[in-house]
């Protein structure tokens, strides 16, 4: 049996591993850990784990896999945890929502026999914990995958077979490129749910409103029931990009302010019917095309997501002795 590691078991992690037995992956061993008995106890009663693990350290012994999906703010933390325990040719991944400060902490801590691979599931939903885990989160959601510089190719494909595993659409990103957009299409739309929920719920007369408040006002507010924890976490890391969005986002908000304040119905008008329209063909016909600027994402078989941690290893195996061949020769100069 290859096991597979799963670290924190909340919304992502469970439904990360619902998602792979759901996927049929024979021979194959999930252990995971979490910071709450009550949680493991609970995704081994749901099947997202085989096996309940104290520790990270435990769980990732003899790991071909690793999969971190806790809040960002304890990636480091867990980093430092699991670096002794890591097998040689380990793959290590992550589900966290920003990408910068992960890739770091990954170059610094982990071990050189080890690889890294960043990964961000575009998928979730207000409710979490192990609770609200579900196989299909995932389903033909984008999977962000950022390969570290010295990740070699064996251990990239492992990432993407385990996204394509779950039933995502993996797509390669670089860090930046990744916390730039993310700040503008999610971490934006968390800090203005929250604070239009906040605006009114502050307001005396929020009995009143919210007993007149209906599906307008509870979708876009929707956001606002998310973990604090990881709201937190998230503008905790991807701070100058989320300020970035924030400041375009109020001179919009200026611009619709002085349409309304003025006397131009006709411009107030377009400004409401160009959102209308943008955003209907938005739903209707998908994102904008355009030429992919990276690589293509090959297809993965499931075999490949332990495989290519196995030719990961190797592949290290076979650096170390070139470096030893070398500095034995270098001895020999001397």
């Amino acid at each position: 049996m290859e096991r597979i590691a799963i670290i924190g078991l909340g919304l992502i992690g469970g439904s990360i591993g619902l998602a792979l037995k759901a996927a049929g992956l024979k021979d194959m061993e999930i252990a995971g850990t979490a910071r709450t008995r009550e949680t493991l106890q609970t995704a081994k009663k749901r099947g997202a784990i085989d096996r309940a693990e104290h520790t990270p350290a435990d769980a990732v012994r003899d790991a071909r896999l690793v999969i971190v999906a806790t809040p960002i703010m304890r990636t480091k933390e867990i980093f430092e945890e699991i670096a002794p325990a890591l097998s040689p040719g380990a793959v290590v991944t992550d589900a966290g929502s920003t990408k910068g400060d992960v890739m770091r902490w990954a170059r610094d801590i982990l071990p050189p026999t080890a690889f890294f691979v960043g990964g961000h599931p575009m998928a979730g939903k207000e409710q979490t914990g192990i609770d609200a885990a579900e196989a299909g989160l995932f389903r033909d959601k984008p999977w962000v995958v950022v390969p570290s510089l010295d990740a070699p190719e064996p251990a990239v494909r492992t990432v993407i077979g385990l996204a394509q595993a779950c039933g995502a659409a993996p797509r390669y990103m670089d860090a930046d490129e990744h916390d730039s957009y993310v700040a503008a299409i999610s971490h934006l739309p968390l800090v203005v749910a929250s604070a239009l929920f906040s605006v009114v719920f502050d307001s005396q007369a929020w009995p009143e409103m919210a007993s007149l408040a209906s599906s307008g006002f509870r979708d876009t507010t929707r956001l606002a029931s998310g973990s604090a924890e990881m709201a937190h976490d998230i503008m905790a890391t991807n701070r100058e990009n989320v300020l970035h969005w924030l400041d375009r986002f109020q001179q919009q908000l200026d611009g619709y302010r002085r349409l309304i304040a003025g006397d131009d119905a006709a411009s107030m008008r377009h400004a409401f019917e160009r959102a209308a329209l943008e955003r209907d063909n938005y739903m209707l016909n998908g994102p904008p095309r355009r030429e992919p600027s990276g690589p293509a994402v090959e297809r993965v078989s499931f075999s490949e997501i332990l495989l290519g941690s196995w030719a990961a290893g190797q592949f290290r195996r076979q650096q170390e002795l070139l470096r030893d061949a070398e500095s034995r020769a270098e001895k020999d100069r001397r």
